[in-house]
């Protein structure tokens, strides 16, 4: 793929946003089956900025999971591997463009308490990156949402479909997207535009019904046929629909042979007004991650896999974006049947 000089421009852009400064220590996280192109932007921009670059480039690793896995933002590239994560946590900012990122990496916190800035880029068609580019507007929109999930005990979500989801959220961790990060030992991820909630254990009751049109990111596909996940204690006891959509879903759970792969990562909602739910048509599967989706204004974004807040560590990963819901915080909406209020 070609390096178009508009590519650079908007990397420039975000990293100026993240506050990358003249001299600046700054890594470049990468794996050998990277998306070419977003490591060799990240480098042009970084020199453009006139901060001091680096490169860690770790090799594959060999398969240890079952079945495919797909935008995990659990990234298992470091392995652990010491002299990385120091490297990383020595650095002032880091440019995160493993494949499956590192949200939910076990080795996040060490590096974030070297006091990195740490930036995920998703591993995307730098196309997508441009139409989600990050405005220091979007700061606010995101911060406002997270006070009023925090200062919220009960998330309510319903749908027409069906979905009848109760979320406590004493003990959550709330987090919030907007696309840049400028504080030291954080994280955010472009595109952005997006509200979370990471329950602690136990904390998820009800129904949850994906419709047609809704989006399984995980496989890359948007539902022909309704699925219904009963949830109890956070984990999906019953995953119903005689057809293959929820064939699938009950297939991919099982492969996993582990019932942390069942429970919720995240709940929560997208912002992002000039993300699109219809994105997906428009690209191969190779040039499309999905974050653009988990992000666009008046989704609720229901996750399954690792949430460190519940003590849950797994590559089982499935991201739910559902549209037409309505989401209530402490009975008061904040998206209503798929408006963003």
């Amino acid at each position: 793929m070609k390096i178009e000089a508009k590519w650079i421009d908007m990397f420039v852009e975000v990293f100026a946003l993240c506050g990358v400064k003249p001299g600046d220590a700054c890594a470049v996280l990468s794996e050998t089956q990277s998306r070419p192109i977003l490591p060799q932007l990240a480098e042009l921009a970084l020199a453009r900025l006139g901060a001091r670059c680096f490169h860690l480039v770790l090799p594959a690793r060999p398969l240890a999971a079952p079945v495919p896995v797909r935008s995990t933002g659990a990234s298992d590239a470091i392995g652990r591997l010491d002299p990385v994560v120091q490297a990383l946590a020595a650095s002032v900012f880091v440019v995160d463009c493993t494949i499956e990122g590192l949200q939910h990496a076990v080795e996040l916190p060490r590096i974030l308490q070297g006091g990195a800035r740490v930036l995920a880029i998703s591993n995307e068609h730098p196309e997508i990156l441009e139409r989600c580019l990050p405005r220091a507007a979007d700061e606010a929109v995101v911060r406002d949402a997270m006070r009023r999930l925090k200062s919220a005990r009960e998330m309510q979500v319903g749908s027409a479909a069906g979905t009848d989801l109760r979320i406590d959220l004493a003990g959550a961790r709330i987090g919030g997207v907007w696309g840049f990060t400028a504080k030291p030992g954080s994280l955010s991820h472009w595109p952005g535009g997006l509200v979370l909630a990471f329950p602690a254990a136990g904390s998820v009751n009800g129904t949850l019904v994906l419709d047609r049109g809704d989006v399984n990111l995980t496989f890359k596909r948007y539902l022909q046929d309704p699925v219904r996940l009963v949830i109890e204690n956070d984990h999906a006891m019953q995953v119903l629909g005689d057809h293959v959509d929820a064939e699938m879903m009950r297939g991919y759970f099982e492969a996993w042979g582990d019932p942390q792969a069942y429970a919720v990562s995240h709940v929560g909602w997208g912002l992002n007004r000039g993300a699109r739910w219809d994105a997906m048509t428009f690209y191969d599967k190779a040039d499309f991650n999905g974050t653009e989706l988990r992000a666009f204004a008046g989704n609720f974004l229901y996750s399954t896999g690792a949430n460190e807040v519940a003590g849950r560590h797994t590559l089982g990963h499935f991201d739910l974006p559902l549209r037409g819901c309505t989401v209530q915080l402490d009975g008061e909406p904040v998206v209503e049947r798929g408006r963003l209020l």
